[in-house]
């Protein structure tokens, strides 16, 4: 069983969240809170293997709850949830260590997915909320562009292929059937820019590439 702990101020929200993950197989709701104060306390509690965060909360919101959270359970992994208009609080929950991004009309196999994966120490990206991750790496201006051959940290150019696509939030199997490669040989060209490149999971190499000029905002 996954213990879980769900956070939203919306009570409506919280509640619905409970009950669903409380029919799902495999999870078990060990609380939940109305605000990052409250979950900072009940994580220190009830010790869940997963939160799921809201981001916009009176007093502490989702950011700093997962700072705070990260910091003194580094074990504890994040999913965040959001809306469409949480595009910088989104990015600032990257940074503070959350490992999941979900949309609010998520359903319930993508939550489930999304618990699942990063309980397990990978990322998941909902691609929407990709696409604002993306619009908040490149608002402060336009990554570099590079000549074609001229890559970072000796990326090869189909490292590079795979990067730009895993930032476009297509799975392995997607990146296999468009590149006419195996499933196989995507992990292996991901196994090795990732230790090329210094990358811990999906969410870093999607900040990586953009950073970088190998990916380009739809």
């Amino acid at each position: 069983m996954t213990r879980v702990l769900v956070v939203d101020d919306q009570t409506v929200v919280r509640d619905g969240l409970v009950l669903l993950l409380g029919l799902l197989p495999g999870i078990e709701v060990v609380g939940s809170a109305a605000d990052g104060e409250e979950a900072v306390r009940l994580v220190d509690e009830h010790e869940p293997e997963v939160v799921l965060m809201d981001l916009r909360m009176p007093r502490v919101d989702g950011v700093e709850a997962t700072r705070r959270i990260k910091a003194a359970h580094p074990a504890v992994q994040v999913v965040v949830l959001t809306t469409y208009s949480d595009d910088e609080s989104v990015f600032a929950a990257l940074q503070a260590g959350a490992r999941g991004y979900l949309t609010k009309d998520a359903g319930a196999e993508e939550i489930a997915r999304a618990i699942a994966t990063v309980r397990d120490g990978a990322a998941q990206l909902d691609p929407s909320v990709q696409r604002r991750l993306v619009d908040a790496l490149t608002a402060g201006g336009q990554p570099q562009r590079r000549r074609k051959g001229d890559l970072p940290d000796g990326l090869t150019q189909r490292e590079a292929e795979v990067l730009a696509l895993i930032a476009e939030g297509k799975s392995n199997a997607e990146i296999a059937r468009e590149l006419f490669i195996s499933e196989a040989t995507v992990k292996t060209h991901i196994n090795n820019l990732f230790a090329k490149a210094g990358l811990r999971d999906r969410a870093q190499a999607v900040t990586y590439a953009y950073r970088n000029g190998l990916a380009s905002p739809k």
